[in-house]
């Protein structure tokens, strides 16, 4: 198994965006005693046991998301790799809870708080980042990979080339997105200072001191996404800026906050 997985690292994980965490999962997994098991002995119930011993540290949800490239693994070896794998273990697999979609929306007070926090940070970018952020419904990585090149400010909007779903899309900026965009131009050509990786771990600073609980940056883009449905966008305009291809998975962005749902209620009892 840790053969497997150690080719699968090297020849497979490298070619995919998000590599480098599905790589870091890997590296997690090969440290657990079911890497040492030979593949003729592999089977589901293998797997079963190192499910449960994870979900002793992990949630449900994200220990499924986690195991999606163990599973294409074996599919990877017997398709292209002619090892004489019979059955892919992964499929039988089952887990205890469904999947569970955050409606995690920023409280009163907290974006002032966050903000705040910002600016006893070294640099300004991550203010600039979290209200733009906002303004968009951009990913964490998206916004990391933002190029001057693809922005154009005289027709106000913002291209991505590849996203997360393969497909490019075209976001249009409001006078609160193209206001909190850098002044200056960096050298390298990116819009934001920051990496992806510098913006999750001053996340994790920030929230910390400003004492927010269980905030997590792509929360962001479930707030955005919101406000733009309450602002009385449609289904298909919403997409256009999100670029969800799926008005289901779409709509579960979507968490209407109870004091907006009474005041348009107030409204049509007017």
């Amino acid at each position: 198994m840790a053969d497997l997985i150690t080719r699968y690292r090297k020849e497979v994980t490298p070619k995919k965006r998000g590599g480098k965490v599905e790589d870091a999962v890997l590296a997690r997994m090969l440290l657990d005693p079911i890497c040492k098991l030979p593949l003729s002995q592999l089977g589901t119930a293998d797997f079963a046991r190192y499910r449960d011993r994870r979900l002793a540290c992990v949630a449900p949800t994200t220990l499924k998301r986690q195991m999606n490239p163990i599973q294409h693994m074996f599919e990877v070896a017997k398709r292209d790799w002619a090892i004489p794998i019979k059955n892919n273990p992964i499929k039988a697999l089952c887990f205890s809870a469904k999947m569970r979609m955050r409606t995690r929306r920023l409280r009163p007070g907290e974006l002032n708080r966050l903000l705040k926090t910002t600016r006893s940070c070294r640099s300004p970018a991550i203010a600039q980042i979290i209200q733009f952020a906002l303004a968009t419904g951009m990913r964490r990585g998206e916004i990391a990979g933002m190029q001057w090149k693809d922005l154009d400010l005289k027709k106000r909007h913002q291209t991505i080339p590849v996203t997360k779903n393969g497909h490019a899309r075209t976001i249009p900026l409001s006078n609160d997105a193209i206001k909190v965009l850098p002044k200056q131009r960096s050298i390298e050509g990116r819009v934001f200072s920051m990496t992806g990786n510098a913006i999750h771990l001053s996340w994790d600073r920030i929230t910390k001191r400003a004492a927010i609980d269980d905030l997590r940056f792509h929360d962001l883009r479930h707030e955005a996404i919101s406000r733009f449905f309450e602002l009385g966008l449609t289904i298909p305009e919403v997409a256009t800026i999100s670029g969800h291809r799926d008005a289901t998975m779409l709509l579960g962005y979507a968490h209407a906050s109870s004091s907006a749902v009474f005041k348009k209620l107030n409204r049509l009892a007017a």
